[in-house]
């Protein structure tokens, strides 16, 4: 895997993936109706809620693709994490950092992505809530700012069910 892709605290960063217990759980209509609001608000052909596994990216929504997951290391959901920010990529067929993405190169033809980051409380990326299209675009301030938006109800959500999960460990039986 490449090194560059690896976030600084990616031990405690797994950790916090592993305490959320999402990886491979069934479809969630909260995260469904997320993307496919993000599909419609943004006019692009997929959104989706990642997860950036060890190995793997894995997709616990996917709007407008059947693809549950992905290799981390072309991911650019991996890049995403990186940044405290939304990442953009307007042109990826004109940008040196994703040219050899498969995504980019391939039969998908990825010309634009923006990834905001799924957040923890603690400071982790988790993975990001991401909209593709097939045609190169820009993002609006206004626009940076609904992605972050939806980013945050999932990333609330999340939140929810991790306290929830708490409570009901530490609740003694009737």
């Amino acid at each position: 895997m490449d090194p560059s892709i690896i976030p600084g605290d990616e031990p405690a960063r797994m950790a916090a993936v592993h305490e959320y217990q999402v990886l491979d759980t069934p479809p969630d209509g909260t995260y469904d109706k997320i993307t496919a609001l993000a599909a419609r608000l943004f006019n692009v052909p997929v959104a989706i809620v990642s997860i950036v596994d060890h190995d793997r990216i894995w997709f616990k929504s996917h709007h407008g693709t059947t693809v549950e997951q992905i290799d981390r290391d072309p991911g650019l959901c991996a890049s995403a994490i990186l940044h405290g920010d939304v990442w953009v990529v307007e042109n990826a067929s004109a940008d040196p950092r994703t040219l050899s993405n498969p995504l980019v190169a391939g039969d998908f033809g990825l010309k634009f992505y923006a990834g905001a980051p799924l957040r923890t409380r603690q400071g982790h990326n988790l993975g990001t809530l991401c909209i593709l299209d097939v045609a190169p675009r820009t993002m609006s301030p206004a626009d940076t700012t609904t992605l972050q938006d939806l980013a945050g109800l999932v990333m609330n959500d999340l939140e929810l069910r991790l306290e929830n999960r708490k409570t009901a460990q530490t609740v003694p039986a009737p």
